[in-house]
């Protein structure tokens, strides 16, 4: 299986965008990894991912990682120890269900531009840009077979 079964080119450059457009608002780092399938948890298997991606290796620790199996229709958002220890508990409620809500009808890219925005919006406030601050992982979506 390929990303494109899953996700278009010209949808990937979509959220590759929405990704920089995001973390112009915040010192946030966001990483979307798309995999087939997941045997385990989704929370399991994208904390693997998340150190298996050296996404804990940000400055302030604020890298978010939203992972995605498509074929086992699982996914988990997570973020690093820095953001966990700032925000409330629930953090990402709303963006799961955002995104529950998109791949079930379908409009994954759609849905995936729109929680990235939410989460560059609500990171701001917890780890607002500013001029300093260096792009520490690539915008582009990770995927493995």
């Amino acid at each position: 299986m390929a990303l494109v079964d899953f996700i278009p080119v010209d949808g990937q450059k979509r959220i590759a965008q929405a990704i920089t457009e995001a973390e112009k608002r915040t010192s946030g780092e966001i990483c979307v990894h798309i995999t087939p399938r997941c045997r385990f948890s989704p929370i399991w298997k994208a904390k693997r991912k998340f150190n298996k991606l050296h996404l804990y290796k940000t400055l302030r620790r604020n890298a978010v990682l939203i992972f995605i199996a498509y074929k086992s229709q699982k996914f988990a958002i997570i973020g690093d120890t820095g953001i966990n220890d700032a925000v409330p508990d629930g953090f990402w409620d709303q963006e799961k269900e955002t995104l529950a809500a998109s791949l079930a009808n379908g409009r994954q890219v759609d849905g995936l531009c729109e929680i990235i925005a939410r989460i560059g919006e609500s990171l701001s406030t917890y780890f607002p840009a500013d001029r300093e601050d260096l792009n520490e992982i690539s915008n582009e979506i990770t995927y493995e077979d």
